[in-house]
């Protein structure tokens, strides 16, 4: 009998609960963990199916080298000397804009993020990419021009809402909110609660929806500027809520009155008294919107994530229970910066600035392979894989191959692996302490930390640790007095006192403090993550120390410390805080109001006509198919899941098509087919569905994995062009590729 050990899952952003049985240092039996307060039992597949994440045949064990011979493995020292020298070469000789941190947006290491973000910064460099770039920033853009800050977005309170409207997200499958198939299902079956949702294909959620507007795609911009058009003129505005809680009402309304509402709905393939009975429930409901990559990763990303704003907000639902809300956190997700400062850095090719202190991936090609000197060069890639998981895999494996430095710290050799000078072996999740700051809720804020339940097989270490290594080599570290080392060894709260007073007696050091008591107290604790959660618990913003004494913990100078012994003793995870139920007072926009005038969008939103976007969306000869990519559906789990046993004898990766379509193609229910774009063709089977609309296809993502020399599936990325994307934000198109098919 093995012994039951509580985690959590890393295969998504839920983090659901998990007790694990350990055997003979393996995972061998999985169910999900009724004492989590937030999952409380709850897990999927792709859970139950964990051990396949930590046990294979492709995990890293010690660092590795490539030579004109292959990866041969070296020691650590050398790994750590060798790096260290090229870096200081590379920024010597081409300044820093030549270095870029790509890392922090995996499910199973945040804590790295700190280290390698303030390493980055300690070579000079700003240039921080990650997968949150990949999905997030356009809609982060705009909730922090709504809010004042861009990590404070909201999210649906879908506890409380008399009516959830689902916008380009399966939820049923692809979850995004505690417990999803059960909330979902709950709010279906409610008579006194509608759930809605707008997708072209109906999806496992729209098979239980009370209602479903299968919008054509690449057009869900447009249905919200006629839904805004229909709410102002119909006169459903909550004019109370604009007078108390929104400024620049009076300066958009205009840009929705004279717009041909009717046209336009109908454009989208929709009933437009369907519409309008939707856009007046919003105003007589609590009513809570929930989009995901549907829209994200579609044309006109950060113009629908500002009009979705905008619909909910002059409706009276937002920062409202029952609404949308900004979420309580420990720790925000990103950070906030304005595009609008000079100071902020843009990228040099391409031109596109950071969006909450990050860079999409899908410019990094360009920004690599770019003529100008000061053209990246260098790239320490940590547990991300873009040759899997970004657009573009040609774009991706030429540049990369045009690196003076790649970098990868992972526990795979994946395919970016592959083309690394540097592979570094990283822990697992389950190998070390770590977690996560994506699981948001409201009011109460939720937290768990992983800790250590399998011991690693040869030598891999935190990335944190790796990070503070390197920092250390470069002579970024200075000297740590002895009492700080003492301290860190007889008792924390005298090692916080210690660490003050030597911070306050050399400011310098404070620009490298995670190094420091990554060194000192990391060291007595046996992990450089365990010790960077106590001293970011000591260290919390105001905002939250507010909320854990809402929820009962004690205020004071111990309440750093109290919090830490309580993450520590609830390995199934705990409630940390409470947030204010008074939502407005989380905004930090000048006034305390929402927002709702961002001047930047006009010129974008004037070219949101039906006539333009019937020349733009018109029927292609060469493409007249349009590929959504990046399918969620319960067989795959991003890159995370490379042993493809998991999926044995299961139909995982198909195209799926409308069977209209295949019988005017000629093709049937298991042909192999040829799928063409602009970038790239494969050869995929094909799964015949009506719940796909015509001349739509979708293809998962997560496959076209090398595993023990074999590829399993396709990859999707190969069929997406990194220059298709968002203008303002660089998110890619990944729903929404115009291709063809063909029998292969």
């Amino acid at each position: 009998m093995g012994q039951w050990k509580k985690s959590g899952c890393v295969l998504c952003a839920q983090n659901c609960g998990l007790e694990l049985e350990i055997e003979n240092n393996r995972i061998i039996k999985v169910r999900g963990d009724r004492d989590n307060p937030r999952s409380k039992g709850y897990v999927c597949r792709k859970g139950m199916n964990i051990a396949y994440h930590q046990h294979h045949a492709d995990r890293l064990t010690y660092p590795l080298k490539k030579t004109d011979k292959g990866f041969v493995q070296i020691t650590w020292d050398q790994a750590i000397e060798e790096i260290s020298q090229k870096l200081k070469s590379i920024i010597d000789q081409y300044g820093p804009r030549s270095y870029a941190y790509m890392g922090g947006g995996g499910q199973g290491c945040h804590f790295e993020a700190g280290f390698g973000v303030t390493l980055m910064r300690l070579l000079g460099s700003k240039y921080h990419y990650n997968a949150l770039a990949q999905e997030l920033t356009g809609q982060f853009w705009a909730h922090g021009r709504a809010t004042g800050r861009q990590y404070k977005f909201t999210i649906p309170d879908e506890h409380n809402c008399e009516m959830l409207v689902a916008i380009g997200w399966n939820g049923m499958v692809s979850h995004q909110i505690p417990r999803a198939p059960i909330m979902l299902k709950e709010i279906a079956r409610d008579p006194n609660k509608l759930l809605v949702v707008i997708d072209p294909r109906k999806s496992e959620t729209a098979e239980i929806a009370d209602i479903h507007l299968p919008i054509k795609p690449g057009t869900d911009a447009l249905l919200t500027k006629a839904m805004i058009s229909i709410v102002i003129n119909e006169g459903w505005v909550d004019e109370e809520y604009i007078k108390n809680h929104v400024s620049g009402y009076e300066a958009i309304k205009g840009w929705f009155k004279d717009f041909d509402a009717k046209s336009a709905v109908e454009f989208c393939g929709l009933d437009y008294s369907q519409v309008r009975d939707l856009c007046k429930e919003l105003r007589v409901r609590k009513s809570a919107y929930h989009p995901d990559l549907g829209v994200y990763m579609n044309r006109h990303s950060t113009l629908t994530s500002y009009l979705q704003i905008i619909l909910f907000t002059i409706t009276g639902n937002f920062c409202v229970k029952g609404g949308n809300v900004i979420p309580g956190m420990l720790m925000p997700i990103s950070g906030h910066s304005d595009e609008r400062d000079e100071k902020t850095w843009r990228t040099v090719e391409t031109g596109y600035p950071a969006l909450c202190g990050l860079f999409p991936p899908n410019v990094m090609p360009e920004e690599i392979l770019s003529s100008k000197p000061d053209r990246l060069r260098a790239v320490m890639c940590c547990q991300s894989n873009p040759l899997r998981s970004f657009a573009d895999t040609k774009a991706y494996e030429e540049a990369f191959s045009k690196l003076d430095l790649l970098v990868v710290c992972e526990i795979a050799m994946t395919e970016t692996a592959k083309l690394a000078h540097y592979v570094l072996p990283s822990k697992s999740a389950y190998e070390s302490w770590d977690g996560t700051f994506f699981p948001w809720t409201w009011p109460e804020i939720y937290f768990q930390m992983r800790r250590p339940i399998v011991d690693p097989v040869g030598e891999p270490l935190e990335i944190s640790e790796i990070q503070t290594r390197i920092a250390d080599r470069m002579g970024f570290i200075p000297e740590i007095p002895q009492v700080l080392y003492d301290a860190a060894r007889e008792n924390r709260l005298k090692f916080g006192m210690e660490l003050m007073n030597y911070v306050k007696e050399n400011p310098a050091a404070a620009k490298v403090l995670p190094f420091i008591i990554a060194k000192t107290l990391g060291k007595e604790m046996g992990s450089t993550n365990l010790a960077s959660l106590w001293a970011m618990l000591m260290n919390a913003p105001g905002s939250f120390k507010k909320s854990a004494v809402r929820l009962g913990f004690n205020k004071g100078p111990l309440l750093g410390e109290e919090l830490f012994k309580a993450i520590i003793d609830h390995p199934e995870g705990l409630w940390i805080g409470k947030s204010d139920e008074d939502n407005f007072s989380d905004l930090s926009t000048e006034d305390k109001r929402v927002n709702i005038f961002i001047p930047e969008m006009k010129d974008w939103l004037d070219e949101l006509e039906v006539a333009k976007e019937r020349e733009k969306l018109e029927f292609n000869k060469k493409f007249p198919f349009i590929l959504s990519s990046g399918r969620h559906f319960p067989y795959n789990a991003n890159t995370l899941m490379r042993d493809p046993q998991w999926n044995d004898g299961k139909r995982a990766c198909t195209c799926i098509m409308n069977p209209l379509d295949a019988e005017e193609l000629g093709l049937k229910d298991g042909d192999i087919v040829k799928v063409v774009t602009e970038a790239a063709e494969v050869e995929i089977e094909l799964e015949l569905t009506e719940a796909t609309c015509r001349k739509y296809i979708m293809i998962p993502h997560g496959f076209g994995l090398e595993y023990q020399g074999k590829t399993t599936g396709v990859n999707a990325n190969l069929l997406a062009k990194n220059t298709h994307r968002d203008p303002f934000a660089g998110t890619p198109y990944h729903r929404y590729i115009p291709c063809r098919v063909e029998k292969a």
